[in-house]
C-alpha cells in the first residue's frame, strides 16, 4: 500500500464523515416539524417510547445524535427519565439503518435491474437532482431536499474511494495478523469501542468496518466483537453532552452507557462461550457488507430484547449511582444540547414562551383587580410574576437569537421570529401590571380614591382590556386565528374608550367632583391600560404574520381594519358591549 492509497483512504473517509453529517443535518431540517411532532405523541409506554428513538434515529442518522436530544430532553424537561429510557433502546436499533443502506454497495449481479441497486449506479443521478434541487429552488424544502440527496451521494463516495483503496490491504501481511488479533473478543471489542469512541458515530464506524471487510481479510470472528465494542465508543458523545447538566439529564447519559456496556458484556459472554465450546464454521469465514449489516441490526435487537424488561431496573440503578441529594444548581428552562436539534429547541422555547405569556397575562389581571383592594399578598405576587416575566424574557430573547444564527428551516425560521417579537409586548405587558399595582399603592398611601363615577368607568374598561388579554394569549398559545381576528376591533374600541374616560374626567374636574391629585393617578391608569390594548394589537398581528407568511404587522392589522364587514359588525359589537351608561 503506497502513499497515494493513504491518501485516497483518508480522502474517502473524509467525504464519507462529511457525507453523513451533511445528509443528517439535512434530513434533521426536513423532518424538523415531524420530530416535533413525534415528541409530542410521545408516551410513557414501552413500545411508544421504542418507536420514537428508532423513528428519529432513522431520520438523522445517529444514534450519538439521537441521545445527546434525549440528554437535552431531560434536561428541559421536555422527557421523564423512564421515556428516555425507551427512546434509547430504540436509537440502538434505529441506527442500524445506514448499515443496511451501505450494505447496497456490495451487491454484484449481471442482471440489470439487480445492478441499478447499487449506489455507484443510482448515486450520480441523485447527485444530479440534488445539485438542481439545491442550486436553482428557492423553496427551504427542496434545498434540504436537495443537500440529502448530495449528503448521500458524498457519503457513497466516500465509501467506494475508501473501500477502493484499502483493497490492497488484503495482501499486508501486517493487516491479517492485526484482524487474527481482533479474533480475540476482548480485543476486538476495545478496538471497535475505541474506533467509535474517537469518530463519535456507531454508524460511521460500521461503515469503516465495512469498507475494510471489502479486503476479505475481516472474518466475522473478528467482526462481531468490533461491532459490539462500537455500541460502547458511541456512548462518549452522550456522556460528553451531559457534562455541567441536571441530574436527571446525567442519569439518561448513565441509562445510555449502562444499557449499551451491560448489553455488549452479556452477549460478548454467550458469544465467547459459543466460540469455546463450539465455534461455527461460519465465524472464519470473510465478512461481507450485508452480512456485517446484519450482525449489527441482530446485535442491537438482541440487546433491546435482554433489557426492555429491564427498564425499571435501569432505572434505579442509575438513580441510586446519581442520588437526588447531588443538584447542585437550579436547572435552565432552556438546554444549548438542543441546539443540534433546531426544531426541538424551537419547541423547548415555545414551551417557556407559553408560561411567560401566562405570567405576564397573570402579573396584568391582578394588577387591574389591585385597585379593587391593594393586599400585600396581591402586591407580592403581581411584583414575583414580573420579575419572572423578565426573567423568561431575557434567557428567551438570548437562546432565540443564538437559535436564529444557525442554520433552520423557513418555518422554524419565522416562528422564532413570532417568538422574539411576542415575548418583548408580554414582558411590557407585565411592567403595566406592575404601574397599575403602583397607582393603586399610590391611592392608597395618599388617602385617595376615585369618585363613583370614575369607578363605574375603570369596571367597563378593565372588563374590555381583560377581553383583549384573553384573545392575545389565545391567539399566541393556540395559533387561533380567529381569537386573532377579534383583537383589532376591541382594541379599536379600548382606544376610543380611553379618549371618553379622559374627557369625562376633565368636565368632573371641572365641576369640582374629583382632586387634582387624583386625576394624574386616573391619568396614569388610563395609559396603562390602553397600551396594554395595543400590545395585546402586536402580538395578535404577529400570529396573523406567521399564518400569512409575512412579517410587517403593520400590514396585517390594516388589512385586519380593512376587511370590511367582519371588521365593522365585531367593532360595532364591541362599542355597544362596552359602552359608558
Amino acid at each position: 500500500m503506497d502513499i497515494f492509497q493513504v491518501l485516497s483512504m483518508l480522502g474517502g473517509l473524509s467525504l464519507f464523515l462529511f457525507g453523513m453529517s451533511v445528509m443528517g443535518q439535512a434530513l434533521e431540517r426536513r423532518a424538523g416539524e415531524g420530530l416535533r411532532d413525534i415528541l409530542g405523541r410521545l408516551t410513557t409506554g414501552k413500545l411508544a417510547g421504542l418507536l420514537t428513538g428508532l423513528g428519529v434515529t432513522a431520520v438523522i442518522q445517529s444514534s450519538s445524535a439521537a441521545t445527546v436530544m434525549v440528554v437535552g430532553f431531560v434536561n428541559s424537561g421536555l422527557m421523564t427519565l423512564r421515556q428516555a429510557i425507551h427512546v434509547i433502546m430504540g436509537a440502538n436499533i434505529g441506527t442500524t439503518v445506514t448499515a443496511w443502506v451501505l450494505s447496497l454497495a456490495g451487491i454484484e449481479s449481471g442482471n440489470i435491474f439487480v445492478r441499478l441497486l447499487k449506489p455507484s449506479s443510482f448515486t450520480p443521478v441523485l447527485a444530479v437532482i440534488g445539485v438542481i434541487f439545491y442550486m436553482f429552488c428557492k423553496s427551504s424544502k427542496k434545498r434540504d431536499t436537495g443537500a440529502v440527496l448530495l449528503g448521500f451521494a458524498t457519503l457513497m463516495t466516500g465509501m467506494e474511494t475508501m473501500s477502493g483503496a484499502v483493497s490492497g490491504l488484503g495482501e499486508v501481511p501486517a493487516f491479517r495478523e492485526l484482524f487474527l488479533l481482533f479474533q480475540n473478543p476482548l480485543l476486538g471489542m476495545l478496538a471497535g469501542a475505541l474506533l467509535t469512541a474517537v469518530i463519535q458515530s456507531s454508524s460511521a464506524s460500521v461503515g469503516i468496518l465495512q469498507a475494510l471487510a471489502a479486503t476479505g481479510q475481516v472474518t466475522y470472528g473478528a467482526a462481531v466483537p468490533i461491532i459490539m465494542g462500537q455500541n460502547i465508543g458511541t456512548c462518549v458523545t452522550a456522556l460528553l453532552s451531559a457534562v455541567g447538566a441536571g441530574k436527571n439529564a446525567r442519569r439518561a447519559a448513565l441509562v445510555h452507557l449502562s444499557f449499551n456496556v451491560i448489553g455488549a458484556v452479556s452477549w460478548l459472554s454467550v458469544f465467547w462461550i459459543i466460540k469455546l465450546l463450539m465455534p461455527p464454521a461460519v465465524l472464519g469465514e470473510p465478512a461481507s457488507l450485508l452480512g456485517i449489516a446484519v450482525c449489527h441490526s441482530v446485535f442491537n435487537l438482541l440487546c433491546t430484547l435482554l433489557l426492555l424488561p429491564m427498564t425499571g431496573w435501569l432505572e434505579r440503578l442509575v438513580c441510586r449511582l446519581i442520588r437526588d441529594g447531588e443538584e447542585a444548581k437550579p436547572q435552565p428552562e432552556l438546554d444549548e444540547r438542543l441546539f443540534a436539534t433546531p426544531s426541538i429547541a424551537l419547541e423547548s422555547c415555545r414551551n417557556l414562551a407559553g408560561e411567560l405569556a401566562r405570567n405576564a397575562a397573570g402579573a396584568l389581571r391582578e394588577g387591574l383587580a389591585s385597585m379593587y383592594g391593594c393586599t400585600p399578598a396581591l402586591e407580592k405576587s403581581v411584583l414575583e410574576r414580573e420579575a419572572l416575566t423578565d426573567r423568561y424574557e431575557d434567557m428567551l430573547g438570548t437562546y432565540l437569537v443564538r437559535l436564529s444564527a444557525r442554520r433552520v428551516s423557513a418555518g422554524d425560521s419565522a416562528q422564532a421570529a413570532k417568538l422574539l417579537k411576542a415575548i418583548g409586548d408580554f414582558e411590557r405587558i407585565a411592567d403595566h401590571g406592575v404601574n397599575l399595582l403602583e397607582s393603586a399603592m399610590e391611592l392608597r398611601d395618599k388617602g385617595l380614591s376615585l369618585s363613583p363615577a370614575a369607578r363605574n368607568e375603570y369596571d367597563v374598561i378593565a372588563s374590555a382590556v381583560e377581553e383583549i388579554l384573553g384573545d392575545a394569549l389565545k391567539a399566541f398559545l393556540e395559533d387561533d386565528l380567529e381569537a386573532a381576528g377579534r383583537v383589532e376591533p376591541l382594541e379599536q374600541v379600548i382606544d376610543g374608550l380611553k379618549e371618553q374616560l379622559r374627557t369625562n374626567h376633565i368636565l368632573r374636574l371641572q365641576g369640582g367632583e374629583c382632586s387634582i391629585e387624583g386625576g394624574f393617578v386616573w391619568s396614569d391608569i388610563l395609559t396603562n391600560i390602553e397600551r396594554v390594548s395595543d400590545h395585546c394589537s402586536n402580538i395578535a398581528g404577529c400570529v396573523i404574520d406567521i399564518a400569512q407568511n409575512n412579517m410587517n404587522i403593520h400590514a396585517s392589522l390594516r388589512d385586519v381594519r380593512n376587511e370590511g364587514g367582519s371588521f365593522k359588525s365585531q367593532f360595532i359589537g364591541y362599542k355597544e358591549k362596552y359602552s359608558l351608561q
